[in-house]
């Protein structure tokens, strides 16, 4: 049955990496299409800012719940308006922070994003770069350090992943949103966590509580829910990347397919695909 799914995406030419299924703790398919590397996840990258964000938050340097302006550096605050001050970080990590244009631009991006209009009052679901990128640098003042350093004790190095390529700003911030690469099976390890609550190896590496958190819809969307830097649906939630860079969680059946892909123009197809995949195993 797992065969399927290899011979349903070379029938349709669908430019797909490699994809990894794990199934009640054990990793039941894995097949490369192409050489198994690291590979662009693009938005995926949101996710480990909201990881980097329950860890701070397990250590008491910050919370959703926290105004974010107050954890940017004290040079921008005479640029902020009142209604950008009265911002969460939570707002930020649902998207529900107001429009914004799709990505920071400039030479100092924060300066740049404190020069936009904010309308505090718009909570509904506004999907940006921006809000990720904001979030990124405040955790990276909250605890300290660039958030990569902060990471590679607390979260990749017990999971067993190498220090990531990554992108910062123009300013030297961790950018939040994108720009990192992973491995199919790193991306995967990363999905795994969360689908354990924050456990893994028997260490307990995030709290469930912040988890479960982060997994649960603020705001509804087009396509179900959005958690804190999380997809969410009526089946669990998912990691998402554009040009097909997924890892869909379906807690309660202990499955998880991860795939990384170069699909511009047919993302969709391959995700109806891996949907499709899902359903058939879940029938079982």
């Amino acid at each position: 049955m797992h065969d399927n799914i290899i011979r349903k995406i070379e029938k349709a030419g669908l430019n797909v990496h490699g994809i990894e299924v794990f199934r009640s703790g054990d990793i039941v398919l894995r097949h490369f299409f192409h050489e198994d590397r690291r590979y662009p996840i693009y938005s995926a990258t949101k996710s480990l800012t909201s990881a980097a964000v329950s860890i701070a938050a397990d250590e008491g340097k910050l919370s959703p719940d926290c105004l974010l302006y107050e954890l940017l550096e004290r040079r921008y605050h005479s640029m902020m308006t009142e209604d950008f001050k009265r911002l969460t970080v939570g707002r930020f990590m649902s998207m529900t922070a107001g429009k914004y244009p799709f990505r920071p631009q400039g030479e100092d991006w924060t300066e740049y994003i404190l020069s936009l209009p904010v309308d505090n009052t718009d909570a509904s679901y506004n999907y940006s770069n921006i809000p990720a990128y904001l979030v990124g640098a405040a955790c990276e003042n909250a605890v300290g350090m660039p958030l990569i350093d902060y990471l590679m004790p607390r979260l990749f190095e017990p999971l067993g992943i190498p220090r990531p390529v990554y992108q910062t700003s123009p300013e030297g911030h961790f950018y939040g949103a994108t720009g990192m690469e992973l491995t199919v099976h790193e991306l995967s390890l990363i999905g795994q966590l969360c689908l354990q609550g924050g456990e893994f190896g028997g260490i307990q590496l995030i709290s469930r509580e912040r988890v479960m958190d982060s997994v649960t819809a603020k705001v509804k969307t087009e396509s179900g829910g959005y958690g804190y830097f999380f997809g969410v649906n009526a089946h669990g939630f998912s990691i998402n990347g554009k040009w097909g860079q997924r890892c869909l969680v379906y807690p309660e059946k202990e499955l998880m397919i991860t795939y990384l892909s170069d699909l511009p123009e047919r993302a969709d197809e391959m995700l109806a695909l891996a949907n499709e995949y899902a359903e058939e195993i879940l029938r079982l």
